[in-house]
């Protein structure tokens, strides 16, 4: 716990506020259990992000994020049709833009489709975020906030994966919630 990459996941936390304020699209995407932590942060970053309450909260934006690991039908069309390190990226290609966020997770950081994705979003001028682990292996030279778990062992990564992106979503709340309440302070 000592150990844990905190300022990483506060730059991280920042890259999404930056792209929250610019109005800019969140993609997520990893495989197997990283694919399922992509889908949980995708449900906390768009839904739990917006803030039911008080009238003055209901104006707030919502942050576009999206888990490109959900859609089972594109990502079995890609891999057949293809190969399946082109299963993100594949999905990515038709909307990634400059300014988005490419936001990958592995536990190896050498997973091929999660690579490919990442090499996408470089190639478009998205920013990279990840969460990886185990030495963070050929997937930490593609990313502009690497957010490495210092261990070799994969329910070990797993587990910090989660606590990391719960701790990043908090942060970002926070934020966007600060934020809203300047803008309402300043118009009253």
């Amino acid at each position: 716990m000592d150990r844990l990459p905190l300022k990483e996941a506060e730059r991280a936390a920042e890259i999404l506020f930056r792209a929250y304020q610019a109005d800019h699209t969140v993609f997520l995407f990893g495989n197997g259990g990283s694919a399922a932590l992509a889908s949980h942060m995708a449900a906390d970053l768009g839904k739990c992000t917006h803030f039911p309450g008080p009238e003055w909260m209901a104006s707030v934006k919502r942050l576009k994020a999206l888990a490109v690991s959900d859609n089972t039908p594109m990502i079995t069309a890609w891999a057949n049709d293809t190969a399946y390190e082109n299963v993100f990226a594949g999905q990515m290609e038709n909307f990634i833009q400059a300014g988005d966020v490419a936001f990958g997770i592995s536990g190896s950081g050498n997973s091929p489709s999660v690579l490919c994705a990442l090499e996408l979003a470089r190639r478009k001028g998205a920013t990279t975020v990840g969460l990886v682990g185990c030495g963070g292996g050929k997937m930490q030279d593609l990313l502009d906030c690497v957010v490495l778990v210092p261990s070799d062992n994969m329910q070990r990564v797993e587990d910090v994966h989660l606590i990391l992106a719960h701790m990043i979503f908090l942060d970002l709340k926070q934020r966007i919630e600060s934020h809203a309440r300047e803008h309402v302070e300043q118009t009253t």
